[in-house]
């Protein structure tokens, strides 16, 4: 009897402590079981708490003072033009429609894991497409529809638009048509981010396929990361292949499950914040103003300011043609994630 009641002493003082440490914010770690009984929670899950803290063993707990309160994405969709630029063929060798449906649907359920994982973050999508057919639409829409979301789509008026851009380019050529409508929509979009937009903003092409987790990872990476350096980031979801070319110095920093390094390129999918674009507003309105070459210079030029960073491996799988040096990240299941997004 007394060593049943011993054991009945040491199991109540056991639980006393645990609450006393989640009370006063602690977590206490089993090593010998890799269980966090003040999260009930396995070492292998998820131990951050959003907006709160974000725990990465063995190096701890960093305090979140950069607090996330909304996310608004803004893709970009035009399924009428297979290539802006090129005439190649993309990877997989499907029509336009078909990379835009599939990137959607890969958003919309990365979207739905961060909406479980993040009940205090407001989540919305603005979709501005030029010139893709009805039956497009109406397939957009209703993919949305699945999205329990609130979202807008934007028929882009490219004449709102054309007077305001030079037509001959950086390489003292004409600028083309496709690309007019390319600079319309980033800067229908760059308009959007700042008139509509409250806190985090993702601007995404639409030939961009997600893993499940590439919006939640992108979300505790930058309140992490953010908060430790004081200071607002640009993150890039793609690790593209050209970062493997060519032997630069780089910063590694440790995100929610990925490593993350500083890049000083990217094309115009990127994670940022509206205080980011507020303070780089010409700079990136130069962009959709004067085709620049390369096309994204003035991204460029503001990362030599900013942290921008980018995942080792890649959350997104761009679909351009296999030989592009921004287009298919290494050491990730490129058929998987393309197969996991074909039911839409």
């Amino acid at each position: 009897m007394k060593k049943q009641k011993n054991i009945n002493e040491r199991s109540l003082f056991k639980k006393i402590f645990i609450k006393l440490c989640r009370i006063f914010g602690y977590e206490i770690i089993d090593q010998s079981t890799f269980f966090v009984p003040t999260q009930n929670k396995s070492l292998g899950e998820n131990l951050n708490i959003q907006g709160k803290k974000s725990i990465n063993l063995p190096l701890g707990e960093t305090k979140i003072s950069r607090k996330i309160n909304s996310l608004s994405i803004i893709f970009r969709s035009c399924t009428s033009v297979n290539m802006l630029t090129q005439t190649k063929k993309r990877l997989f060798d499907k029509n336009k429609s078909e990379y835009t449906f599939r990137s959607l649907n890969s958003i919309i359920t990365s979207l739905n894991q961060a909406k479980k994982s993040f009940p205090n973050i407001n989540f919305d999508m603005f979709v501005i497409d030029h010139n893709s057919k009805k039956e497009d639409i109406e397939q957009i829409k209703k993919q949305l529809n699945t999205a329990d979301l609130k979202y807008t789509i934007t028929s882009l008026n490219v004449n709102e638009f054309s007077n305001k851009i030079k037509k001959v380019n950086a390489k003292n050529e004409n600028v083309t048509m496709n690309q007019i409508s390319n600079m319309s929509n980033i800067h229908k979009s760059l308009l959007t981010a700042k008139n509509q937009c409250n806190d985090l903003i993702y601007f995404v092409e639409d030939d961009y396929l997600h893993s499940q987790d590439s919006i939640t990872e992108m979300i505790l990476t930058y309140e992490r990361i953010a908060s430790q350096l004081g200071r607002e980031l640009i993150l890039c979801p793609a690790d593209y292949p050209y970062l493997y070319t060519k032997i630069d110095s780089t910063e590694i920093f440790l995100g929610s499950n990925k490593h993350w390094r500083k890049v000083e390129e990217t094309l115009c999918t990127f994670f940022t914040s509206k205080i980011i674009v507020e303070k780089y507003w010409n700079k990136l309105i130069s962009m959709c103003q004067f085709e620049h070459y390369p096309f994204e210079q003035p991204l460029h030029e503001i990362y030599k300011s900013e942290y921008c960073l980018s995942p080792i491996p890649s959350l997104v799988l761009h679909c351009t043609n296999i030989n592009s040096i921004f287009g298919l990240s290494p050491n990730i299941d490129w058929e998987k994630i393309w197969e996991d997004n074909k039911n839409f």
